[in-house]
């Protein structure tokens, strides 16, 4: 089941985060990967993974002793949906603006 697009909001909104997922689109990453290339402890690094984890933004796979992260791209779909719907909702509402502009002239 997708996440709302509260849980990918509010996960994307944190720059770390987003900082993180960003390093994820280039590639799977170890923890500790993420840590160093983002200078942020990796206690800090596993609290921002599990914010992104239950949004559905990355997940985790077993590999010996390390998790792997990778990018989730379909976790982006609720977040892809409510944008779809208030563009089409402006694109309307401007659109009637704009004849009601003409009207008046």
């Amino acid at each position: 089941m997708p996440a709302s697009p509260d849980l990918v909001f509010r996960a994307l909104a944190d720059p770390t985060r987003r900082a993180v997922l960003e390093r994820l689109m280039r590639g799977e990453a170890a923890v500790v990967e993420l840590t160093g290339g983002l200078h942020v402890s990796q206690p800090a690094i596993s609290q921002h993974l599990a914010v992104l984890r239950e949004a559905g933004l990355v997940a985790p796979r077993q590999q010996g002793r390390h998790r792997i992260y990778r990018a989730e791209p379909a976790g982006l779909a609720p977040l892809i949906d409510w944008i779809g719907h208030h563009q089409r909702f402006w694109t309307r509402s401007l659109d009637k603006l704009k004849s009601t502009l003409e009207a008046l002239k």
